[in-house]
């Protein structure tokens, strides 16, 4: 092509709409209604057509538009309201701030794959993008120091479309970066700020993107410019795309990447967090900096960033997480090895659960789990399922004392809820919900809320959701190539009087988005009963290469296409977080039905609950820790079965028997009024139980407070005088693994009484062997429970013992005593752990416990 020269063209704005750019520019916006309805205002249907991304809107607006809406004082009176907002949004002393001031040199960095703020930003997948958009709000309504760093994909994840027969297609349009609120990050010569990597065959550069959101700022790396080849410049066009070498050049981009960038900011970040394995490479990145920088020995460096590091695994299952080859590894790694100071090997070894096992694939999750001090699942059932998953990495420790604990998920409360459900939150519990969506003593005003105002409120979104619901049919049924006549039966579609049911989400096989539709003529009875009928709403994307998925979305399409199902069962084509807003928002009826345990958390539900919404859910995720009879519906009590299609049977009749005994009976059981008084009653006893708890903001202090502020406080003292303390620790480390396999239990006595009863003292002594180690390297602990069939402990106890007596030689002796508070039949043993005040990773794995 001949030559092009670029220019850029930016929106013409009277002066006095000036604050608009600012107002678009940072997406705190997109949580709150004023700052939504304000663009709105200026042109609605425009709004509609550019996505609701107001950068487009300002660039697309007639200029006519715009001098009108600055000759009006109205206008102009609502605009300056919501600068005002914002600006108090920026400086307004924060949660942080007033609680935890002594924190005040801490910085975060947020590291995920994807971020899922708004749909004007299409750089993320799913729940674990729109979890970490989420992530990014609460900080920034806390007062976080929280900086966020992923990539921004020039083609996104995928649009979606499904053909005449219902099978999913997709398309990759291009995102013009020009029309986002992202700006590029640029030097003080006014040059984009550019880093570059060691890739196999030459360097890359990636340049600097900025996401204000609130008061948090988001650092998206982009590799398509000029000096990249065409290979490298498409690194950063599609989202999970490509095959495994493509994998890991993103995640190598997105974890050594996003140090260099940081580093290229000049921001001193003293914690990081990985959100998912996608980010693991920051972690030896962050080692080679500390070698070089400060002139650490590998082992002193992994110390060093360990202790500073987070991790959050989100997935329950073992296919989910990242593997390469060691062929691959080699390949982008083997001129990293010599500046860790590593053999290949121990390279390999950091990403093996059994660092021996050269057979094994290097796994994304296990470096991670290796070099961070804090770990956690995403729902206390997940943290459960994790310590299982990956106990092999402490081969001799009890899975319950696995050192992976679990912070359950929540959802950024205003991001979710709906312009008409906030006010009538605002009048009858006033403005402090919004502030403070995590006090559980504000929700309990929900019962304030007069039931005829709630219902009228539901009723109104229920309505809206239908005729979101119509249009977007019809336009798929024109797409699809359907005739104008046939496209126009979607005016009919859907009853906004009839209870809703919702089923948005991946369209995961596990997910089992057809097992309502098991039983055809149960289904039929339920959804076409005149006095109760039932409708669903479905949406979902399937990944592109997974057939099984797309087959689930084309049999329901070709259910829906169905005479006696046309008007009850509608799939929305390419679900996106503004089809999500319309379906949380509008549905009476939540419904999950995923495999128990492969659903790590789930946040869908949860989103239903502030619009006055209910779920139904196998207990999985969060719902395990949310259900309670009086806030919703549980289908089955948690079982576990090993035939699959023997399940789906179960649980689907289950789901059936709820649906018609319960469900459809208090939905349409109305007084005088019409209003159904215990369908509402459920619905505030949902929203006062769940909504304090199920949030962001509980889930960001949560992290602060168990991990962060300590990882800060790692940061701080192994930093500081040069390194002293990492270096003396280090030191003791090595001492300690070089004598370990010394260590052992020499003898264990039980001082027996003749009769053991509740409330009896049981006095043990032990003996030791620490060879060349002192006791103040050690803890000696008994650990003791009850006894499972095999004479093993199941979740056991551990009690220290008391150091009594030097008996020579490296020998000595402990006691300690036990209090039995039950009957029953109990056993206990001697362990031998590693101690020091400066072990800040419960549990090393680099330790094997010595047993008795």
């Amino acid at each position: 092509m001949t030559k092009v020269k670029k220019f850029k063209v930016i929106p013409y704005l009277p002066a006095n709409l000036k604050p608009l750019m600012k107002i678009a520019n940072n997406l705190w916006w997109v949580w709150n209604f004023e700052a939504i309805e304000l663009f709105r205002r200026l042109d609605v249907n425009l709004w509609t057509d550019v996505h609701h991304n107001p950068i487009k809107l300002l660039g697309a607006v007639s200029q006519n538009t715009l001098d009108e809406a600055a000759k009006s004082d109205s206008f102009i009176a609502h605009m300056e309201r919501v600068e005002k907002e914002l600006d108090l949004h920026l400086t307004m002393k924060s949660w942080f701030e007033e609680k935890q001031n002594e924190y005040s040199g801490a910085s975060i960095a947020y590291f995920s794959a994807e971020f899922g703020i708004h749909e004007c930003l299409p750089i993320f997948s799913g729940g674990l993008g729109v979890l970490a958009g989420d992530h990014l709000k609460s900080a920034s309504e806390l007062g976080i120091p929280l900086i966020g760093v992923g990539l921004l994909y020039r083609l996104g994840y995928f649009r979606q479309y499904l053909n005449l027969d219902g099978w999913q297609q997709e398309r990759f349009p291009e995102t013009d970066f020009h029309n986002i609120p992202v700006s590029l990050v640029k030097d003080d010569k006014n040059i984009p700020l550019q880093i570059s990597i060691d890739f196999p065959e030459q360097n890359v550069s990636a340049q600097i993107w900025e996401v204000k959101v609130g008061k948090v700022t988001l650092y998206l790396l982009d590799t398509n410019i000029d000096g990249n080849t065409i290979e490298d410049k498409a690194i950063t066009d599609l989202l999970y795309g490509g095959e495994n070498e493509m994998r890991i050049k993103q995640e190598i981009l997105l974890g050594i990447g996003g140090i260099k960038a940081l580093k290229a900011l000049k921001k001193n970040i003293t914690v990081f967090h990985m959100n998912e394995g996608h980010a693991a490479f920051l972690a030896v990145e962050r080692v080679r900096m500390a070698i070089e920088e400060h002139g650490l020995t590998y082992h002193e460096a992994a110390e060093f960033v360990a202790a500073g590091n987070v991790f959050t695994t989100h997935t329950p299952v073992p296919a989910g997480n990242d593997r390469f080859s060691p062929e691959l590894i080699e390949k982008y790694f083997s001129s990293y090895y010599p500046k860790l100071g590593l053999t290949s090997e121990e390279f390999l070894a950091l990403g093996r659960e059994n660092p021996l096992d050269t057979n094994e694939t290097f796994c994304m999750t296990v470096l991670a789990i290796k070099l961070a001090a804090f770990k956690n699942g995403v729902s206390r059932l997940h943290g459960k399922v994790s310590r299982s998953m990956w106990r092999n990495i402490w081969p001799t420790l009890p899975i319950h004392e696995i050192p992976i604990e679990h912070i359950t998920n929540g959802i950024q409360t205003l991001s979710w809820t709906s312009d008409e459900m906030m006010r009538l939150l605002n009048r009858y519990l006033g403005p402090r919900w919004i502030d403070n969506p995590a006090d559980d003593t504000i929700w309990k005003n929900i019962d304030r809320v007069p039931d005829s105002e709630l219902w009228r409120c539901r009723e109104r979104l229920r309505e809206r959701l239908v005729g979101f619901a119509r249009n977007k049919q019809k336009e798929q049924l024109l797409n699809r190539g359907l005739s104008p006549k046939e496209a126009a039966k979607a005016d009919s579609v859907l009853n906004p009087e009839a209870l809703t049911i919702g089923f948005a989400r991946r369209f995961a096989t596990y997910k089992r988005g057809t097992l309502i539709l098991r039983n055809i003529e149960r289904l039929n009875a339920l959804l076409n009963n005149r006095e109760m009928p039932i409708q669903i709403i479905f949406s979902g994307k399937a990944h592109p290469k997974d057939n099984m998925g797309k087959e689930l979305i084309r049999q329901i399409i070709h259910l829906s296409y169905e005479e006696r199902f046309r008007n009850s069962i509608v799939f929305l084509e390419d679900y996106d977080i503004n089809i999500a807003r319309y379906i949380v928002q509008g549905v009476d009826v939540w419904l999950n039905t995923p495999i128990r345990p492969k659903e790590a958390s789930g946040t869908s539900g949860m989103k239903v609950v502030p619009n006055g919404g209910l779920n139904i859910s196998i207990l999985d995720g969060w719902w395990v820790e949310a259900y309670a009879p009086e806030t919703g519906w549980a289908i089955g009590k948690g079982e576990s079965y090993d035939d699959q299609n023997y399940q789906d049977e179960v649980e689907s009749l289950s789901l059936y028997n709820i649906l018609e005994q319960e469900v459809r009976t208090m939905f349409y059981n109305r007084g005088q009024d019409g209003i159904p008084r215990e369908w509402l009653k459920k619905v505030k006893e949902s929203m006062k139980h769940i909504n304090p708890m199920f949030n962001t903001n509980r889930m960001v202090k949560d992290y602060t407070e168990k991990f962060y502020l300590r990882a800060h406080g790692n940061h701080e003292k192994f930093s500081s005088e040069n390194f002293k303390v990492t270096r003396e620790f280090t030191k003791w480390k090595k001492g300690l693994l070089k004598n370990w396999g010394k260590t052992a239990v020499t003898d264990l006595m039980l001082k027996e009484e003749k009769e053991i009863t509740v409330g009896s003292k049981l006095y043990v002594n032990a003996e030791v062997n620490l060879g060349d180690l002192h006791p103040e390297d050690v803890f000696v602990q008994m650990y003791f429970g009850t006894l499972n069939h095999s004479d093993g402990i199941d979740d056991g106890i551990a009690q220290p013992l008391t150091l009594i007596k030097d008996l020579g030689s490296g020998h000595y002796k402990y006691e300690g005593h036990l209090l039995c508070l039950q009957s029953g039949e109990y056993g206990f043993t001697i362990r031998i752990l590693p101690k020091n005040k400066n072990l800040v990773r419960n549990f090393d794995p680099d330790f094997k416990i010595c047993w008795a």
